[in-house]
């Protein structure tokens, strides 16, 4: 169901009666278009506290994109922003400036304790307002548990409540803010995080936390263009809506898919599995001989994956006290425990190869509980808990990472009441539901061969939506 509030505040007269009466006016969001695109175009600034890590990589990766980059200059606390590079031109922030930036990037790595933390002030205050529509802020700090000092960990930990903040300021531009923490000494494995952050991959990624990590191993894309060429993957749930979406994109970047559904859907499947050159499997992942059954698929297929996307779900939605016990058993078999059973068989039989990459799809509903789903917020809760759990046992450079996705366009939310349909759209910091396609989008991310680093995490694909953390 297409947003029709949305389609009339982005006419002349649309917009001009919701900022009269002060509604919400959600701008069109800019996507991902075509494989040549470049992750950043026009004016971008970058600054550093004093002491950053990052600089000199970050400088590197942005001035190898089109865009025009600056560095702060004008304030003592940012000299270190002077080291990103000789394609960074200065710029005075103290005085008059007249451009408008795509993106702000500020290296926080350095930053040691609470009175440092001034120079997140320094930096944003002179050109926050200069951000222009669909524009990005990236953030890139040290992961706070790493951190020795109490006040180290203090200041470090004060970027996220910094980022989330911003994130709802430059939300109504259609803009996002996102941080990185990394690791001590896992500054070179920040590139594929940074090119999806202030790429347009990441439209409806706001106000989120990611941790980078020194990856066990390492396996850098040799094609941009189809980063994922040569890789196998397996996408469960695969016959329409945001499975179908993932199915589509990672064969975009490359992959070659098994795209996976229940038998019923064998029809559409069929058509997903034509349309990108892939191989429908018809399964039940519920049932006893499922894990094997995809197993042996495989093995016949050849010798093995390198991506695995747990996409399949169900909802059954009843209060605690209404709901009869198979809503309950279906929701926790479909959404939580036919994905262990799954990676269970495939990794005891070495079926995902060295550095591969497992992504589950969780929800916000797991994250902040939601009225009526009971069984299905307690299935994508544990999803979380199975992530972080796996991440610190996964060998071999396997990855395994989560996606929530808050409220995005598909067929099911079209069905609900209009009134709670309308307020799952517009409660988040860009006003508007999301697309299958920016689920997606965050999950080739973390199947990039360069996101080595990147295991653990859980990444809310929702605006930056009001509800949850």
């Amino acid at each position: 169901m297409s947003d029709l509030y949305f389609k009339l505040v982005n006419t002349p007269v649309g917009k001009s009666a919701a900022n009269t009466l002060g509604l919400p006016a959600p701008v069109v969001l800019k996507r991902w278009q075509r494989t040549d695109q470049p992750f950043i175009e026009g004016d971008i600034l970058i600054g550093a506290a004093e002491g950053a890590r990052a600089i000199q990589t970050l400088g590197s990766l942005v001035g190898a994109s089109p865009a025009r980059v600056f560095h702060a200059s004008g304030a003592e606390r940012l000299i270190d922003s002077a080291k990103a590079g000789s394609k960074a031109k200065p710029l005075d922030i103290a005085g008059n400036i007249e451009r408008t930036f795509s993106a702000l990037i500020f290296d926080a790595s350095g930053i040691k304790n609470t009175t440092e933390l001034r120079s997140l002030y320094d930096f944003f205050h002179p050109v926050i307002r200069k951000l222009g529509r669909n524009s990005r802020v990236l953030v890139i700090g040290q992961d706070p548990h790493t951190c020795r000092k109490p006040a180290h960990a203090a200041s470090q930990q004060a970027l996220e409540g910094f980022v989330r903040s911003i994130g709802k300021e430059i939300g109504k531009k259609g803009a996002t803010a996102n941080l990185i923490w990394i690791a001590p000494n896992a500054e070179e494995r920040i590139d594929s995080s940074v090119r999806f952050f202030l790429s347009p991959r990441s439209a409806y990624v706001s106000g989120q936390v990611v941790k980078i990590g020194k990856a066990e191993t390492g396996n850098n894309a040799t094609n941009p263009v189809a980063p994922l060429a040569g890789k196998v993957a397996l996408v469960t749930g695969a016959s329409r809506g945001i499975g179908a979406s993932i199915a589509e994109t990672l064969a975009r970047d490359g992959a070659t898919v098994i795209a996976l559904d229940i038998p019923a859907a064998m029809t559409d499947l069929g058509t997903v599995a034509r349309r990108i050159g892939g191989q429908p499997l018809a399964c039940d992942i519920t049932e006893p001989n499922a894990p094997k059954l995809i197993a042996e698929f495989i093995e016949d297929m050849g010798n093995g994956i390198d991506l695995i996307v747990h996409n399949a779900g169900v909802t059954r939605d009843k209060t605690l006290g209404n709901m009869p016990e198979h809503f309950w058993d279906m929701a926790i078999a479909v959404n939580l425990t036919a994905e262990e059973l799954i990676d269970e068989e495939l990794l005891k039989r070495k079926l995902i190869r060295e550095n591969g990459r497992i992504v589950c799809v969780s929800s916000i509903s797991g994250i902040a509980g939601n009225f009526g789903q009971t069984n299905y917020s307690t299935s994508k809760s544990g999803v979380i808990g199975y992530v972080e759990a796996m991440a610190r046992s996964l060998k071999n450079g396997i990855t395994i990472n989560a996606v929530a996705p808050g409220f995005i366009e598909t067929q099911m939310t079209a069905a609900m009441p209009l009134t709670i349909r309308e307020a799952g759209r517009r409660m988040n910091s860009l006003s508007q539901g999301g697309l299958p396609v920016d689920v997606a989008e965050t999950i080739a991310w973390y199947c990039n061969p360069q996101s080595a680093g990147v295991s653990g995490n859980v990444v809310r694909v929702c605006g930056q939506s009001l509800v949850g953390k």
